[in-house]
């Protein structure tokens, strides 16, 4: 029997950093790349077969919370072969933390290792393609700040996910 596909959790944005991100991504990312929506990823790789525990601990975790996080956003940064934006936000920075401590267990490599919030906006595309979307973002960028409103919770199907659950923060229920 084949294992139960992996989960990704990533940040909930506001609607309009939501569609701000999303916007630049369709714009700039490859197309036949282009698989999933502008994301913040906290954890990669969750495993399915652990569902009713992941679940439970993000929905604690996300009561627990006192509502919206702040985060800002510091700026584009080169991936060599593509752009993203850097995020700060002690809060949610803070709330990843008490999670991959929970998770411990289950933590691949890469969810392992220091956690640098950002969102993609384009990837694997030539070096200077690259380079040239990053002087366009970088020139006049100013910082400002977005919400996070919760967590999501996708299951990974080798490519595009499947959208499992929305968590505010904040809500009892």
């Amino acid at each position: 029997m084949a294992a139960a596909p992996p989960f990704i959790v990533t940040a909930a944005l506001e609607d309009s950093a939501f569609d701000w991100f999303d916007d630049l991504r369709r714009a700039h990312f490859p197309p036949e790349r282009n698989k999933v929506p502008a994301h913040l990823t906290l954890f990669h790789q969750l495993p399915g077969e652990h569902e009713a525990q992941v679940a439970e601990t993000l929905k604690a975790a996300c009561q627990a919370a006192a509502g919206p996080m702040a985060m800002t956003v510091r700026g584009p940064w080169s991936l060599g072969r593509g752009v993203a934006f850097r995020l700060a936000s002690p809060d949610v920075e803070s709330l990843r933390g008490r999670l991959a401590q929970a998770f411990e267990p289950w933590l691949t490599a890469q969810d392992k290792a220091p956690f640098r919030p950002h969102i993609t906006v384009q990837n694997k595309v030539e070096p200077d393609q690259a380079k040239a979307l990053l002087e366009a973002l970088q020139h006049d960028f100013q910082p400002f700040e977005i919400e996070a409103v919760g967590l999501l919770v996708w299951r990974y199907l080798g490519g595009p996910w499947e959208p499992v659950a929305r968590l505010p923060f904040g809500e009892t229920r």
